[in-house]
């Protein structure tokens, strides 16, 4: 297999006071690294271990494609946030992401309520997503279920908000609307989201 489990790019408590450190270790420690493991299980001896996570996730289907996919997404979703103490949550104002944003949602404030609504309303598990679609030359909002991500439909993701309920159980208990909000608000990383779509496009 040419992936391994990524480190964290910051500290346990790093994302407080919207995700305290207990929930991050719990979620990386735990879940990240419990569908890490289960996938190399079910890959162990078997032609599809030399593909890449993003094959696997294209290519597979069943526990292969749920355990890739939920490797891929953990691992999209640590490096969508990004500590409030270094900036993250500053929203673009100016810039190709910014003109992106006001040509398809018709302003920031009209993506963060677009995706506050689709990570609030996705029933279940799953992800709240933003991503660049080639084909139409825009940006879009969707809550996918479970381990489903846009790379399933050839979009590119830009940033994603995790609405399992590891992500935020242990410190919200049942208000997953507060969780969703600190994480747009305070903690999204718009740089590192310009930088894909600059990447895409």
């Amino acid at each position: 297999m040419d992936f391994k489990l990524k480190p964290l790019p910051y500290a346990y408590d790093a994302l407080e006071p919207h995700i305290g450190a207990e929930t991050v270790e719990t979620h990386y420690e735990k879940h990240h690294r419990g569908y890490m493991e289960k996938l190399e299980k079910l890959l162990s001896g078997q032609p599809a271990a030399e593909r890449s996570l993003e094959q696997l996730i294209r290519e597979q289907s069943g526990p292969i494609f749920d355990n890739a996919a939920q490797v891929w997404n953990h691992d999209f979703y640590w490096r969508s946030l990004r500590p409030g103490a270094e900036r993250g949550g500053q929203k673009p104002r100016r810039g190709p992401l910014a003109e992106r944003i006001v040509a398809s949602f018709g302003s920031v404030d009209g993506l963060c309520r677009q995706l506050e609504d689709a990570a609030d309303k996705l029933f279940g598990s799953g992800y709240a997503w933003l991503f660049w679609r080639p084909g139409a030359e825009r940006l879009e909002v969707a809550g996918l279920p479970d381990a489903d991500n846009p790379l399933l439909t050839a979009d590119v993701p830009l940033l994603c908000i995790d609405v399992w309920e590891h992500a935020y159980y242990l410190d919200r208990r049942n208000r997953r609307d507060e969780y969703v909000s600190g994480v747009i608000h305070d903690l999204l990383d718009w740089e590192a989201a310009e930088r894909r779509l600059r990447d895409a496009v």
